[in-house]
């Protein structure tokens, strides 16, 4: 049987290419090999996207970026989260069994908050809200990031102190993190992030691209000194388009020197746009054509719910909340 794996993404901004080799891609392989649930999780961007115009938009956005990239709705289930409904109630009942500690220890929350971003309850109680987005589906396996790995184990211990307390309910799910793509550098160094505004769009215009790309930062090396490809920006980001012979010739004229930094840039901009190109016309279509994407959505949440219901009628049953 196959194995049930579980992915998100916000729909906070225009996907960037750390989204795609961090989770898109993985996505695509995996609704050829596993039974795969795919969502836009809106609820989530509320902890910081209040603007209502802009959620929908967005959400929208996100749904045809991700059926341009290779999701298919015939191979996977495919669905906006707040047209679940039921993954909120599921969302309380956890969140009276979740101690505070265990909250309090988040390392994203911290994270966050030591950046700027505003707090509210909905940024604090996030990791029961992805819980309940794992486990309502009864998710196997969880493909994340490693800032990413903890929220996974705190959906673990939510899931084995339920099913102590209450009786086997939910699969007790498993991260998945590949080391060679666990983290995406941003064009300053950073995980690449929209909240660190270091990112290289995917569908954004050729131009917005080239500017992205040519503000990678690096030192302040001549054309013919020899470069370092360890803890390069551009090596690492040119690694995830390149076969292994082409990968070996770069690295040799970045380290023999020879080549500059603005030729290295030209370099993996022209795979970036060439790796994309057959993607952004299969976006142009579906963003003529609105009505197919919301046709899709609104088939996937039909699904995902029948079984979303049947996980929390059991919930019910065992905390004796259906009588």
């Amino acid at each position: 049987m196959k194995k049930r794996v579980l992915s998100g993404i916000q729909p906070s901004g225009k996907l960037h290419i750390g989204n795609y080799f961090g989770m898109i891609k993985r996505m695509v392989e995996y609704q050829e090999s596993s039974d795969l649930f795919c969502f836009i999780a809106n609820l989530h961007s509320l902890t910081t996207l209040t603007d209502a115009d802009e959620m929908k938009k967005l959400t929208l956005e996100a749904a045809t970026d991700m059926l341009a990239l290779g999701i298919n709705p015939d191979k996977c289930h495919f669905w906006v989260q707040s047209d679940v409904p039921e993954v909120a109630e599921l969302t309380w009942i956890l969140s009276c069994l979740t101690p505070m500690g265990l909250m309090e220890r988040a390392h994203s929350y911290k994270d966050k908050i030591a950046k700027g971003v505003q707090p509210n309850l909905g940024l604090f109680c996030y990791p029961a809200l992805m819980t309940a987005d794992i486990l309502i589906n009864q998710s196997e396996i969880v493909p994340v990031g490693k800032d990413q790995k903890q929220h996974v184990e705190m959906s673990r211990d939510i899931a084995i102190k339920f099913n102590n307390k209450f009786g086997e309910t939910f699969v007790i799910p498993e991260p998945e993190i590949p080391e060679d793509i666990a983290s995406i550098p941003g064009i300053d160094g950073q995980k690449m992030s929209k909240s660190y505004n270091n990112t290289i769009p995917i569908f954004d215009d050729e131009s917005v691209i080239k500017k992205a790309v040519m503000g990678i930062v690096t030192d302040s090396k001549g054309v013919e000194e020899p470069k370092e490809t360890k803890g390069s920006i551009i090596y690492e980001l040119y690694k995830l388009f390149t076969s292994a012979d082409e990968l070996k010739s770069f690295k040799t004229s970045f380290e023999k020197g020879g080549m500059g930094y603005g030729d290295a840039k030209k370099t993996l901009l022209e795979k970036i746009l060439d790796t994309f190109k057959p993607f952004r016309e299969k976006r142009a279509e579906l963003e003529a054509n609105p009505k197919k994407v919301e046709d899709i959505l609104n088939k996937g949440s039909e699904k995902v719910r029948k079984i979303s219901l049947e996980t929390l009628n059991k919930v019910r049953e065992a905390t004796g909340l259906k009588y």
